[in-house]
């Protein structure tokens, strides 16, 4: 069957033939009808089997036939609306709607944050017929007023597992508010799960629904298997794969950020092209690593999962699961980067003690178990412990921050600070309640030493019984007991200062006469002489 025997216009074969495809793929074979015909849709297909092209083509072969003319100085309305979790998938479908729509007036734009929201404004006030965006940042837009979603026609939700484990659910609910309720909605997953049919149940309207493969199970022409390997020893392992094997293009994926930063750097060193992509980077800097990897200039691209969805790169060889993902649905998106459209691939996971529990929950998942094969020279110890992977991570990052960092402060520091903040009770402990209020008004609490010995004690003691007669070493403001000018909080009375005028009493004085104040202690400080008036400044 052939592209032409599926409704679609000559302009469309055209462009989908100059793309190098001449055959549908058995999704595109069932979806393409099933989007024509103007119902629901619930596709589950593996990632890497043409499902991008399976709603395009329609979309686009619908609003050829039914074209909306706008009136002069009326902007176009937005038709299609594409919603998906990354950046790099959003931008992939927005090409792919461009290269399929090349002959056709269709237009088409992507929105995604991370880069200037204002250029993406002006484009869609421009207007569009065909809006691909991220949740987060058409949100945004709609909320300026620069995305008109009142006229959408057709909703797409691709990769709708991702979105919903990437926790946008309330974000699509959000969207789904503002959009008309008579539409046709077309919802696209590589993995079911209980979450997805209530999203489906919740969304759809007696959909057909298309299954061209077992659900949550993997290309079968992707060569899969296990190398066995210490820990310690994973990034030599795999620094020793890519040099032996002559592997020129390697996604390898991480389970953290900072992880695939530090083995892009280390990979480095050995002599390795390699750069990270993940969450933290910029748009720019994401595109660009993404642009040298896809034209081989880079040897390896270091990702983590959020960034797996939207990596499509014609004949990738090679995908490496540096670290197993925790969630099992994961895997099978990971070495879905690999043997697309069609082609061989090969994905090879290194594989310590500690996931082995991972191993067993991805065997179980895909309903088949990966064959393992010891490297020589990297044969793992069988005497090693596994140790909780969350347990390790903390480990390393308190070796990174230095002895202390990241801990509370009464913990960190053990008695330094801590201690003097505190009010005089045991090592290291916060300031109580009732200490706080007192300073609150206005009542200065002595600071003890941090070793709390005999002699502290014995001072702050002596500071308490002299607290009524000593006079004070610096000016105090009335509404601060440490010195400080500082606004009064809501409904709460000004702390009395101890500058203020006492209650006259039957020893009036004369007019004009004054007594010098009673002779402080041996050794108190001085009595400050300036008078301070409203405001905290000296008269």
């Amino acid at each position: 069957m052939s592209f032409a025997n599926l409704g679609l216009s000559a302009e469309l074969v055209r462009a989908v033939a100059e793309h190098g495809y001449s055959t549908p793929t058995p999704i595109q074979t069932q979806a393409i009808p099933a989007v024509l015909n103007g119902g629901d849709l619930l596709a589950g297909a593996q990632t890497g089997t043409g499902k991008t092209a399976g709603f395009v083509l329609p979309i686009l072969q619908l609003f050829t036939m039914n074209p909306v003319h706008k009136a002069p100085g009326v902007r176009k309305p937005v038709r299609a609306l594409i919603l998906a979790p990354t950046r790099e998938l959003a931008a992939q479908i927005e090409e792919s709607v461009r290269i399929y729509g090349k002959y056709s007036k269709q237009t088409s734009t992507c929105v995604f944050g991370g880069v200037g929201i204002n250029p993406q404004m002006m484009q869609l006030r421009r207007g569009v017929d065909i809006l691909v965006a991220t949740p987060g940042r058409l949100l945004d837009l709609h909320q300026q007023n620069a995305a008109d979603l009142s006229h959408v026609e057709i909703l797409v939700l691709d990769e709708a597992d991702r979105m919903l484990d990437m926790g946008f659910i309330r974000d699509i609910k959000r969207i789904l508010a503002v959009l008309p309720r008579r539409r046709q909605n077309l919802l696209f997953s590589a993995t079911f799960s209980a979450e997805i049919k209530a999203l489906a149940d919740e969304l759809l309207n007696a959909p057909a629904m298309i299954e061209v493969a077992r659900r949550n199970s993997t290309v079968e022409i992707i060569t899969q298997k296990v190398h066995p390997v210490d820990r310690d020893r994973k990034r030599e392992l795999l620094a020793h794969l890519i040099k032996t094997n002559n592997w020129h293009q390697v996604l390898v994926f991480m389970r953290t950020k900072h992880g695939a930063n530090r083995l892009a750097e280390q990979l480095g060193k050995d002599g390795i092209t390699a750069l990270a992509i993940h969450g933290n980077k910029s748009q720019g800097a994401r595109t660009r690593a993404l642009a040298e990897f896809k034209a081989g200039d880079l040897q390896v691209l270091c990702a983590t999962d959020i960034a797996a969805r939207g990596i499509d790169i014609d004949q990738l060889p090679h995908v490496v699961n540096y670290e197993l993902p925790n969630v099992p649905e994961d895997y099978v998106h990971r070495i879905g980067r690999t043997g697309r459209a069609g082609a061989t691939g090969e994905a090879t996971s290194l594989v310590c003690v500690d996931e082995h529990e991972f191993l067993r929950d991805i065997e179980r998942l895909i309903k088949r178990d990966i064959p393992q094969e010891v490297v020589p020279g990297f044969e793992p110890d069988r005497n090693a412990k596994a140790q909780p992977i969350l347990q390790r991570q903390g480990q390393r990052q308190g070796q990174r921050q230095g002895q202390g960092r990241g801990q509370p402060r009464t913990q960190a520091r053990g008695g330094g600070q801590s201690q003097q903040r505190g009010s005089g009770g045991g090592q290291g402990q916060p300031r109580s309640a009732g200490s706080q209020a007192q300073q609150r008004h206005g009542q200065s609490q002595p600071r003890t030493h941090a070793g709390g010995s005999a002699q502290g004690q014995k001072n702050a003691a002596g500071q308490q019984r002299g607290a009524s007669n000593a006079a004070p070493s610096r000016p105090r403001h009335p509404n601060d007991a440490a010195g400080k000018p500082q606004h009064a909080r809501p409904n709460q009375q000004p702390a009395r200062p101890h500058h203020a005028a006492q209650p006259a009493t039957h020893h009036a004085k004369p007019a004009g006469t004054h007594h010098a104040a009673p002779a402080a202690k041996t050794g108190a400080p001085a009595k400050p002489k300036a008078v301070y008036r409203f405001g905290g400044r000296p008269r």
